[in-house]
């Protein structure tokens, strides 16, 4: 019998009980930019309460998901990563065909009436979960372009032209970026990423050029001044929340912006409602309670015993880390405007569950890890 042996089975309970602290505190800050809202909606029946016990009853959902998922072995998945992809990939057909279409987007599906999700919130990490399997089972090939880089680059255009049909521009952009992280963490050549770079940039720009909305979206964040009352409106609010916050903010539940002048405070923009609220030092905590998860995900990444399992968890980690950097962004007006949300505080059932399953895998990952 071995004298030390090594510990096994022990989840990262530091990664866990940050996801529930922001889950938490997401509830508290969703009740706080909706309630004005959703009180004086008349298709939410001016009920204050909706988007608080909507998010609630996906909370408590979210919880059971990933409770369960971190005690299924991870690397029961990789057998269904075909699956998985063509599945996403035929429900975002769906979507562009029969999906509900909002501000002049299809991305949503409605499932018999029942509830309404976003097949492409499932792409990212279908996406993560072949090429993790891929790379893991091919790690000699990914030198080589033809034969490790080409089949992978074909999945990537695959669900990058369904996102186009939807009219989401943005999440092609985030899928491409997670492409392109984990090509680069499997070992890909550093000439052929650079070269992918190079070619993604005029084929970014056309795309965008195709239609006005995306072109707007793409230059008017440099100057959202230049468009006051039209495409730099919610920039401008969302700068003005922010600012106005100053150090320590006006208090919860004390925003001016959330008044009805700034739109998808509960969501996109519910960042800048944090601004106003709770100020910078409340910006600071919650991009510290971020950059700390990021830290825990590396972590698992580094210590993981298997190239899957290291690869599945350096992904989730960087899918985490890139959303929040984008919807950050977009709040202070530093990139483009873009529809994604912030994990775990921002309304939004999809979203919320997803990252919360992905958490859980996550967890399991950090059981299968080296003891320090």
């Amino acid at each position: 019998m071995e004298k030390n042996p090594k510990r096994k089975g022990q989840m990262d309970f530091a990664l866990y009980i940050t996801v529930i602290l922001l889950c938490a505190f997401g509830l508290i800050m969703v009740f706080s930019a909706s309630y004005y809202y959703a009180q004086n909606n008349a298709d939410l029946n001016y009920d204050g309460l909706y988007y608080l016990k909507n998010q609630a009853k996906y909370l408590a959902a979210g919880l059971v998901v990933m409770i369960t998922l971190s005690h299924i072995d991870y690397h029961r998945w990789e057998k269904y990563k075909t699956v998985a992809l063509l599945a996403t990939i035929v429900l975002m057909i769906m979507t562009v065909f029969w999906g509900e279409e909002i501000n002049g987007a299809r991305r949503w599906l409605n499932i018999f009436g029942l509830f309404t999700f976003q097949p492409s919130e499932f792409a990212k990490f279908a996406l993560i979960l072949y090429m993790a399997s891929f790379m893991a089972r091919h790690p000699g090939r990914m030198k080589d372009f033809v034969h490790g880089v080409v089949p992978l680059l074909i999945i990537m255009f695959a669900i990058c032209v369904t996102l186009l049909m939807q009219r989401n521009m943005s999440m092609m952009m985030i899928v491409m970026l997670i492409g392109f992280v984990m090509l680069f963490l499997g070992g890909a050549d550093i000439r052929h990423l650079v070269g992918l770079c190079l070619l993604a940039v005029p084929v970014f720009f056309l795309a965008a050029s195709m239609e006005e909305y995306r072109w707007a979206r793409l230059t008017i964040f440099t100057n959202p001044w230049a468009d006051p009352q039209g495409k730099g409106y919610q920039l401008i609010q969302s700068l003005y929340a922010l600012g106005s916050g100053g150090l320590f903010g006006k208090g919860l539940n004390f925003s001016t912006q959330k008044l009805l002048f700034l739109t998808y405070g509960e969501s996109d923009f519910i960042f800048a409602i944090i601004g106003e609220e709770l100020g910078f030092v409340g910006c600071v905590v919650v991009i510290a309670a971020y950059f700390f998860l990021t830290c825990r995900g590396i972590r698992i990444a580094a210590r993981c015993k298997d190239r899957f399992g290291s690869l599945l968890a350096a992904g989730i980690t960087s899918v985490l880390a890139l959303q929040v950097a984008v919807n950050i962004g977009v709040a202070t007006s530093s990139v483009p405007p873009t529809g994604q949300t912030l994990p775990f505080i921002s309304a939004g059932g999809t979203s919320l569950i997803i990252f919360m399953a992905a958490v859980g895998i996550l967890l399991n990952i950090s059981r299968n890890g080296e003891s320090m």
